[in-house]
């Protein structure tokens, strides 16, 4: 709006050059006219025709200002004294007139009261207003002046009201604008461009009452002391850039104070308290710090704080029950800690109290449910913990927000008895549980989120909550039927049901809620088809079925939602032709994996003339969880498993595949030796420079001030090549020695023997460059590699404690076995790792070998994962192939490396983890070869569990462990070796059900 003034102002220019001639050539004229004239053309008469001949009146609303006129006194805006006949008042406010204030309003000289306010009027302030003397009201407020405040205004000595806001003023404001200022009591200079400080003169004022300076650049320190302005009650100087601490001293009357959105520091002065009358405080988003002054306990007056968004600290104080007229208390975003003090209960007029997103811990006090008059408590984003008392939820309640804290437990029976009023629910991400909570009072609910805890049951009893416009219940355990209450007078808008254990088909009368934009019903066990009724939805932008067991074709009718910009049924059973234009064109293919009897051109997958029926292989649609934050212990479902039959085959092709793979890269590798002896070989190729011989070898190392010169390097790396007795051990990607460096550093070397697969040297630096910046306690560090296209070395730190494997299945007698203890921090540390690798590296890091044997110790027992990334150095091989070679350890091979066609992601990682948890639990091989059978470790666990036996298998060689951290250990192993990628949770998700069953809560 403001462009649009100065582009219409632009184009006005000529037109306000000749009103500007206008008006002189008619005060020329009138100041010739004979004596008697001045009968009909008075002062005010003359001066407001010329005021006029500066306007432009688009409205025709000043026609009635006629020059012929005895008396103006009839005019529209104008009032004037009875007595004297003289104009006393001018208000135009709101007549949409523009152009500028010219000199006739000078000869208005009786003007007490001038109200231009609400037009477009611009250019500069004209002095001619100064010479108003006998104003006691002017307001030029809303409208496009610009240039600096005039300091004339400052003479006007009877001014009590003055009004310059929502203009364009910029400069400082001048000293001599206070000049004069005993009579005024009103100034507002708000929404300008203002620049500076208060002037030292305005603390002179001792009858303002209201000083409104907001929403300017004012970017210099406050004065110190402003107690001299003693009839000061409303001090507005927020959204500014004041920086510095605040005033030592305030004014002593004053009732509201405002310095919210500035950069002032430091803490709050004590002596704010000697502004007895105090009612409002609004210190916000600012960055004070330290605690509120204990002097503040004395502003009984106060009915509103709000100090959010600063780095305020401390405990919440006990005697913030002191402000007993206290309506409104918000203290959010700052670093308050402790405890809620129970004093909060005690301010009977308390209607607003939000503490979120600060470092409280310990419970909710039960307390709070005295407030009578409490409508808002969000105490979100801090770290409470315990139960929710029952009667929090106090009638009159319309707001209540406790996300994102550590509480627990169930919600009491009496949580919603009371719940009448209330609109706003949000107990998102805790540990809650129990049954899915009845609702059935809560008629004014809007919003409900209850995502992220451990909540069961159905949902059936929803459908009393009529007036929902979001409903979010994602990630618990809820199971039954999406429920079908959608009716055609639904307000909801966003509906997420993601991460549960909803059964049945998604209602064909959600079609009926046409205000519904998202819809998430992914990772679910839903069935049947799409409902075309969907396509009712004409204002749906996001809508995710992935991962269910969905059905039948893609419905045509869909193509109608033009609107929708986010779609997924990946992983479910779809089958037919993916239309190749409309809606589902839109998307790219990853909306549509994980249906084999899907196709078309969007997949590139022709579609036959006839549609068979698609084949599942051992299809695990059972779904026994559903991770996310839910509590996966209490039933562990038992799935259809591979047959050991079917699993001695992929072994056997396992085996074939790794076989042809190995002889053809050693054979490659043996032609490479015949022209030179090894030493010859490391000879020509261990160099720290390139040579023509060598081509181009180079070291380079991730940590330079850690390690010796490259020559001591080489030296080093030289002998222990050569050396048998330095080797530690071989595997799929080469021989691995053990090094000392010339400072007596121990490293670990990893020589590569897929040299004639690996990618050119520019791909297998950038692949380096990756692995050398991933840095976490649970990952073995990668501290530099030297490449030449006949070797390539890698270089890490030298665990010395061995490695997973050896622990358990290669102990002597006088081994001491690993504790329980340890064993969870190694899966937990493991687990971490994991998670780093699949959710924090960017591109993400699949391991694609996670097995024991990987799992290096150092003398804590801490672990550290090894091998990870090294699947990328191969050039073009598709990850069943790579699976025949990498994983060589059978038992840990996740099943859909044993079909080609299979989409291999991080879900195979969490596979070949949940191998190792079983492993630790049961210190058993993963396989294990008898006489007459093969024993599968996670098909024998799962039947021990079946049949309540699962403490049998735990390794006997355990003397003491905790019962309740082992069996959730044993559900965890088993969900995560589930036959299906998609049941199996995220290594996120693993990490956080560790922590659940550490802290006591995994039973």
């Amino acid at each position: 709006m403001m462009d649009s003034k100065r582009s219409f102002m632009k184009n006005m220019k000529w037109v306000n050059i000749f009103h500007q001639w206008t008006s002189m050539m008619l005060l020329c004229l009138f100041m010739t006219l004979p004596s008697s004239s001045s009968v009909f053309l008075n002062d005010d008469v003359l001066g407001l025709i010329v005021f006029k001949a500066d306007l432009m009146d688009p409205t025709k609303a000043l026609r009635s200002w006629v020059e012929d006129d005895e008396s103006p006194c009839n005019w529209t805006g104008i009032v004037c004294n009875p007595q004297t006949g003289r104009v006393i008042s001018l208000d135009l406010k709101g007549f949409s007139l523009s152009g500028h204030i010219g000199w006739g309003l000078g000869k208005v000289t009786y003007l007490q009261t001038l109200s231009l306010a609400h037009n477009n009027l611009s250019g500069t302030i004209s002095s001619n207003v100064a010479q108003l003397s006998l104003l006691k009201s002017l307001d030029l407020s809303h409208n496009v002046f610009s240039g600096p405040v005039d300091a004339a205004l400052g003479t006007l000595s009877f001014l009590k009201h003055l009004d310059l806001s929502y203009n364009l003023l910029s400069g400082v404001i001048p000293p001599a604008f206070f000049s004069k200022c005993g009579s005024l009591n009103y100034l507002s200079l708000r929404n300008n461009r203002l620049e500076g400080t208060i002037p030292s003169t305005a603390l002179s004022c001792t009858a303002l009452r209201t000083l409104d300076l907001s929403r300017n650049r004012l970017n210099e320190v406050l004065p110190t002391r402003m107690e001299t302005l003693t009839g000061l009650e409303m001090l507005d100087l927020s959204y500014n850039l004041i920086p510095g601490p605040m005033p030592i001293m305030l004014p002593p009357k004053l009732v509201d104070l405002r310095i919210q959105s500035n950069q002032l520091s430091g803490g709050i002065s004590p002596q704010i308290s000697n502004c007895s009358s105090l009612q409002s405080i609004d210190l916000s988003s600012n960055f004070l710090s330290s605690e509120l002054p204990s002097s503040m306990h004395s502003m009984t007056s106060l009915t509103f704080l709000q100090v959010s968004d600063n780095n305020l600290s401390g405990n919440v104080p006990n005697w913030i029950n002191s402000l007993v007229s206290l309506r409104v208390l918000n203290m959010s975003h700052n670093a308050f800690h402790g405890q809620i003090p129970s004093a909060l209960g005690f301010l009977k007029f308390l209607e607003v109290a939000d503490i979120s997103h600060n470092k409280l811990s310990g419970p909710i006090s039960p307390k709070l449910s005295s407030c009578l008059s409490m409508k808002y408590i969000d105490l979100s984003s801090n770290k409470l913990n315990g139960p929710i008392p029952g009667n929090i939820v106090s009638t009159g309640l319309i707001s209540l927000n406790l996300a994102d804290n550590l509480l627990a437990g169930e919600l009491s029976k009496s949580f919603f008895r009371q719940c009448n009023s209330l609109q706003i629910l949000n107990l998102a991400q805790n540990h809650l549980s129990g049954l899915f909570p009845a609702v059935p009072a809560c008629a004014k609910m809007v919003y409900l989120n209850i995502s992220n805890n451990l909540f069961q049951g159905d949902i059936s009893n929803i459908s009393q909550c009529s007036q929902l416009v979001t409903l979010d219940l994602s990630h618990n355990q809820l199971s039954g039927n999406v429920p079908a209450w959608f009716q055609k007078d639904c307000e909801l808008s966003i509906l997420f049901l993601q991460r549960n254990k909803l059964i049945g088909s998604i209602p064909s009368s959600i079609g009926n809620c046409s205000s519904l934009g998202e819809i998430d019903l992914s990772d679910n066990n839903l069935q049947g088809s799409i409902p075309p009724q969907l396509s009712n939805l004409k204002q749906l932008k996001a809508l995710d079925l992935s991962h269910n067991n969905l059905t039948g074709e893609l419905p045509q009718a869909l193509d109608e939602m033009h609107n929708l910009t986010r779609f997924n049924v990946s992983y479910n059973r779809l089958q037919g032709p993916i239309p190749d234009n409309g809606v589902y064109a839109q998307f790219n293919a990853s909306s549509y994996d994980g249906n084999p009897g899907l196709c078309g051109p969007m997949i590139k997958l022709p579609c036959p003339s006839v549609m068979p029926k698609p084949i599942f292989l051992n299809p695990d649609y059972s779904k026994p969880h559903q991770m996310g934050s839910a509590n996966p212990w209490n039933t562990i479902e038992h799935t259809h498993m591979l047959s050991a039959s079917a699993i001695l085959a992929i072994a056997a092709a396992a085996a074939i595949s790794v076989g042809v793979v190995i002889i053809s890269v050693l054979n490659g590798y043996a032609k490479d030796l015949v022209p030179k002896s090894y030493s010859d070989i490391l000879r020509s190729n261990l160099s720290p420079t390139p040579s023509p011989e060598n081509s181009g070898g180079k070291l380079v190392m991730f940590s330079q001030n850690s390690y010796p010169r490259a020559e001591e390097w080489i030296t080093s790396a030289h002998h222990v090549l050569l050396n048998k007795e330095s080797e530690l051990g071989r595997g799929g990607f080469g021989t691995v020695y053990k090094a000392v460096l010339g400072d007596g550093r121990i490293v670990a070397i990893r020589k590569l023997m897929t040299s004639s697969m690996v990618k050119s040297q520019e791909e297998f630096a950038k692949e380096m460059q990756i692995l050398g910046s991933v840095k976490h306690p649970s990952l073995l560090k990668l501290q530099g590699y030297y490449w030449t296209p006949q070797l390539q070395l890698l270089i890490y730190d030298f665990i010395a404690n061995g490695n997973l494997y050896s622990k358990l299945h290669e102990r002597t007698a006088t081994d001491s076995p690993i504790t329980w203890t340890r064993r969870f921090r190694i899966a937990l540390g493991v687990a971490r790792g994991l998670a780093h690798l699949h959710h924090m590296c960017q591109p993400q890091i699949i391991h694609y070998n996670v097995k024991s044997s990987n799992v290096l110790l150092d003398d804590d027992y801490n672990p550290q994962l090894a091998d990870y990334g090294l699947a990328n150095l191969l050039p073009m091989l598709d990850k069943y192939l790579m699976s025949s070679k990498y994983q060589s350890a059978l038992g840990y091979m996740a099943p859909e490396f044993a079909c080609q066609s299979s989409r291999i992601n991080e879900k195979c990682d969490v596979y070949g983890y949940g191998i190792m948890v079983l492993e630790l639990v049961t210190g058993r091989h993963p396989i294990a070869y008898r006489e007459d059978d093969v024993l599968i470790l996670c098909d024998h666990v799962r039947s021990l569990l079946d049949e309540d036996k699962a403490l049998s298998c735990v390794d006997q060689s355990l003397q003491d462990y905790a019962e309740e951290e082992v069996l959730p250990m044993i559900k965890l192993g088993l969900i995560c070796t589930s036959q299906v990628p998609s049941n199996r949770p995220s290594m996120a998700e693993v990490v956080q059900i560790l922590e659940i069953i550490r802290t006591g809560g995994g039973n």
